[in-house]
Parts: structure tokens; C-alpha cells; sequence
């Protein structure tokens, strides 16, 4: 299958040369060709350039883009959307004043959502799944890390895996498989946490790794939660058995696992509301992405992390919905986009940077997705007519998407 678009306002996030990431300054740069056109043929990328150098080109497909901007989809690198039900009565409790820890002290929160997944079926599980997966790509979203973590048993976290397994094989979407081996501690656990974290370690890790589905491991390293120490074994088990680290880090406290994770190589480090001096200091010369969930500050009425101060330093970022059930219900990529804008103080260039090309950095695929680059995938955007791409985190109420293109595709 061939598709041309043509008449494209402005074709942005343009390399004739592959880019795998975007750092400091840069990210306030978006290569952007005027009036354009993408050559599409089968799942790849094959050319683009001014209308003026279109002629001739045949395709199956034409789309005619007049006044709509193309850009490469979201790359969403940080999701939970494998769960069960929603939790829609803690949401009415935090309006009535309890805070995330009272919630969870109460048995609600991850443990909640865990008691659920557990009764669920697989089957049911995929289905509930699919469908948020199908509505994150219908907003323009064309990749997607997805986790494990509300099981909180070995057999339900491997429920988990072969949900995820048979989203991946089924879906157009590029999908990249998270081992959150130790997301919370359950009940039965909470006087005995070293008891948990040696399940994980030598059963939970062990069996996972003979799936061979999920490719990275991740922790909760936050009070109440897992320490610096747990963190640390768990991820040196998970890389004994070949998955390599993320980390949720530093979202309500700093432990110091932002230096952890830098030191076990992580490939991002996830949350970072709060931030110090030291935590940037063990990022810079490191390959670890940083990542911003403006959701879940949003959800939760947390601070935001601190955008300026990581870019400013000259690092990377990138930006993600942390889609779940408890703290950010969303998978509107194009709302996070705007929320950075108007929350992190970030620029239309460096959210959209943030939000492709930076996002599949953080699932190890930039090679191939975030990007208009000859050679990779085409994951593409079409918006709705409009002005110019800050309209799209600038109009932050309404859908700014009007055809999506995953795989080569059209979504429909």
C-alpha cells in the first residue's frame, strides 16, 4: 500500500538524517518543511520535500493536507493500561479531602485495582485493555510502553505479561513491554516487606524472564513504597536475567534513586515532581531520559515536575500520560502536550520534541518511530486545519486530530 499527502501546511519534526534524541537548546528547534508532501509506501517513510518536487509521484492513497499540519504520532512511554475497572470512588474521596497515602492506607489505590485485576480474566483483561489502547491511537498516539505492577502476585503479573503479549501481536501500534515487578506491596506483605521483595527476586523475575515478552524492569522507588535498597536488588536481579531498568522516581520524595537509576543504567527515570541539584547533577552525561507525567500532577493536584530546570541544564525530556486507573485516567497525549506548555513552561517545539521524538527514546525504539525521516516507520499525524502547531497545545480543550496513520495504515 502507497499514500501521498499533499498540500501539507507544515510537515514538522523533519530529519534528512536519523535522530535518536533531543537535548537542552535543541529541543526548542522542530525542523519543519512548508507546504509539503509524504510519500508513504507500505509501513515506511519513503520521501518528503516541497510541493514543488511532487510531481510525478504515484500512490494508492491521496490525501490532500491543505491547511493541516503532519507531524510524526505520539510516542507514549508511560502507561499502566492493562487493569481492571477504574477506581472512580477515590476519586470522589480525594475531592472530599483524603490524600493518595490515606486512600492507600485504607486498602484503596494500587491495591484496589490488584484485588480486581486478580478476579478478572484474561480474556476480560485484554478487552478492557484494547479498548483504551484503540482510543490512545484514534488521539494520535502510534507507540506505547505499557507496564505491569496491579497484580502483585507472580500469577497475576504473568496475566499481565500475556495480556500485553497479545495486545502487541494484535495491535498496529508499536508497544513496548514493562516489567513493574514491584509496583506495590500487598497486605499480606506489610509486616514482612523482605519476604515480597525476595518473591520478586526469585520467583516473579525468573518467570517473567521465561516469556520472554516484557524487554525492561521497573520499580516504585517512593516512601511507603519501595527504599533505595529494594530498588537496588530488584533491578540487579531483573538485569541478570536481561531486562533493562526504568524507575518510578522521586514523585512524592527524593531518595536518591534518580542516581540509582544512572547508575544501573536506567533508561529513564519517571515522575521526577521533585528534583534537587544532586538528581541533575547524576543525569547530565548519562544515557537516562527523564520523563514528565503532567497528568498525574494534574490528577492529583501534585507539583509538576520541573521542566525548565532539567532542559535549562541541558538534558533531555521526555513527556507521557502515566494512563491508570488511579492517578492519571487519560491517554490524551495531546492533552499532556498542552499541559507541558501551559504547566511545565515548556515550548510548543520542545513538548512536541518531548513528545515524539524524546518519548521513543525512552522505549529504546527512536531509531525507527519519533520522527519524518526517510527509513522509519510511519506513525503519522494529520491535524484538523489550522494556523500553525502551537495551535495544538494552545487549543488544549478540543481534538486537534483529524486522520491518524499507524503502521502504514489508516485508522479508522
Amino acid at each position: 500500500m502507497s499514500i501521498l499527502i499533499k498540500n501539507i501546511k507544515q510537515l514538522i519534526q523533519v530529519h534528512e538524517n536519523n535522530v535518536l534524541i533531543v537535548k537542552g537548546k535543541d529541543m526548542k528547534k522542530l525542523p519543519i518543511i512548508e507546504n509539503a508532501y509524504l510519500y508513504i509506501q507500505d509501513d515506511t517513510i519513503v520521501e518528503f520535500g516541497t510541493m514543488d518536487f511532487c510531481e510525478g509521484i504515484d500512490a494508492e492513497t491521496v490525501i490532500d493536507a491543505t491547511g493541516k499540519i503532519v507531524l510524526p504520532s505520539w510516542c507514549d512511554s508511560h502507561t499502566h493500561i492493562v487493569y481492571a475497572g477504574n477506581r472512580v470512588s477515590e476519586f470522589v474521596d480525594r475531592i472530599n479531602g483524603l490524600s493518595y497515602t490515606e486512600i492507600a492506607n485504607r486498602g484503596g489505590g494500587i491495591l484496589n485495582s490488584a484485588k480486581k485485576l486478580q478476579n478478572t480474566s484474561e480474556d476480560e483483561l485484554y478487552k478492557q485493555s484494547v479498548k483504551r489502547l484503540n482510543e490512545m491511537i484514534s488521539m494520535g498516539t502510534g507507540a506505547v510502553e505499557i507496564k505491569t505492577g496491579y497484580g502483585l502476585t507472580v500469577e497475576a503479573e504473568l496475566k499481565m505479561l500475556k495480556v500485553i503479549r497479545r495486545i502487541k501481536r494484535d495491535s498496529l501500534a508499536r508497544i513496548a513491554p514493562t516489567l513493574l515487578a514491584a509496583h506495590a506491596i500487598p497486605s499480606e506483605y506489610r509486616q514482612d516487606k523482605t519476604s515480597y521483595v525476595n518473591k520478586i527476586v526469585k520467583e516473579l523475575i525468573p518467570k517473567a524472564s521465561a516469556l520472554r515478552i516484557a524487554k525492561y524492569i521497573d520499580v516504585f522507588c517512593e516512601e511507603g513504597y519501595f527504599s533505595v535498597e529494594d530498588t537496588k536488588q530488584i533491578l540487579e536481579a531483573g538485569k541478570k536475567h536481561g531486562f533493562i531498568p526504568k524507575i518510578h522516581v522521586n514523585q512524592f520524595n527524593i531518595l536518591g534513586g534518580v542516581a540509582l537509576g544512572v547508575e544501573h543504567n536506567a533508561l529513564s527515570v519517571d515522575h521526577l515532581e521533585e528534583l534537587n541539584t544532586d538528581d541533575i547533577k547524576a543525569l547530565k552525561n548519562s544515557d537516562t531520559m527523564p520523563v514528565a507525567l503532567p497528568g498525574c500532577s494534574y490528577f492529583l493536584g501534585i507539583p509538576y515536575t520541573p521542566a525548565r530546570q532539567i532542559i535549562d541544564a541541558g538534558l533531555p525530556l521526555a513527556i507521557a500520560t502515566d494512563y491508570n486507573p488511579g492517578s492519571s485516567p487519560s491517554g490524551n497525549m495531546n492533552f499532556v502536550v498542552s499541559s507541558a506548555c501551559i504547566k511545565l513552561k515548556m515550548t510548543p517545539e520542545e513538548a512536541i520534541n518531548a513528545a515524539t521524538i524524546n518519548g521513543a527514546y525512552a522505549m529504546g525504539f527512536s531509531n525507527m518511530y519519533g520522527s519524518v525521516t526517510r527509513g522509519k516507520k510511519a506513525n503519522i499525524i494529520i491535524t484538523k486545519p489550522m494556523d500553525s502547531y502551537a495551535e495544538i497545545p494552545y487549543a488544549f480543550g478540543h481534538n486537534p486530530i483529524d486522520t491518524v496513520i499507524i503502521n502504514g495504515q489508516l485508522w479508522t
